[in-house]
């Protein structure tokens, strides 16, 4: 995956609350065997409605989903995490996260932005109202802001998890990181005992 470091781009609000990943994701696009193509399963239901936000040209360069509390629960498929990203999204900021959800986003390098309801309401109105307004999330000092709509917060990330994010690292690259401490391990095990070679 790729570092992220810092991320200013217009957002997407969806003024919803309890988005699980069944709605995020239905179900039918679970079939699918290739880990591509799931950015048009994104909320495909709702999507259905010509009126829903995602439908909407004003915010169709969106980079930021904005959302109301309890964004992420239920079922814990990784598959509503690529769908968001492979849309185009790079953060998604909201009051409360599935916690499953939260830990699936932040392996592949989506940004989880924790804020208060103040903060979420006032960024939902502002972005709807205007959506050119533009939102930076920075992961080095873990903080979000929008100086359109007089919005600067700061927002908790684990210090691994920041450390993930900002190099970049998925649960392989954390692993390969230990490279030589493995290579040692091996070069220094009995021959006796079972090996993969």
């Amino acid at each position: 995956m790729k570092p992220v470091r810092t991320i200013t781009a217009t957002a997407l609000p969806l003024d919803r609350s309890d988005v699980d990943t069944d709605q995020i994701i239905p179900s039918d696009w679970l079939k699918r065997v290739e880990r591509t193509g799931f950015e048009q399963g994104l909320f495909s239901e709702w999507r259905e409605d010509p009126n829903f936000v995602l439908n909407n040209p004003r915010f169709a360069e969106a980079r930021i989903l904005v959302a109301g509390p309890n964004f992420g629960t239920g079922s814990s498929r990784e598959h509503a995490v690529w769908a968001i990203q492979q849309y185009g999204f790079e953060a998604v900021i909201s009051p409360r996260f599935g916690d499953i959800f939260r830990n699936n986003a932040t392996k592949n390098g989506l940004v989880p932005v924790l804020v208060s309801e103040e903060v979420a309401r006032t960024l939902l109105d502002a972005v709807a109202h205007n959506p050119s307004i533009e939102i930076t999330v920075d992961v080095e000092q873990l903080t979000v802001s929008a100086p359109a709509a007089g919005v600067g917060a700061e927002f908790p990330l684990d210090g691994a998890v920041q450390h993930r994010l900002l190099n970049g690292l998925d649960d392989i690259g954390l692993t390969l990181a230990h490279a030589d401490a493995i290579d040692t391990f091996e070069s220094n095990r009995p021959a006796w005992m079972p090996s993969l070679a």
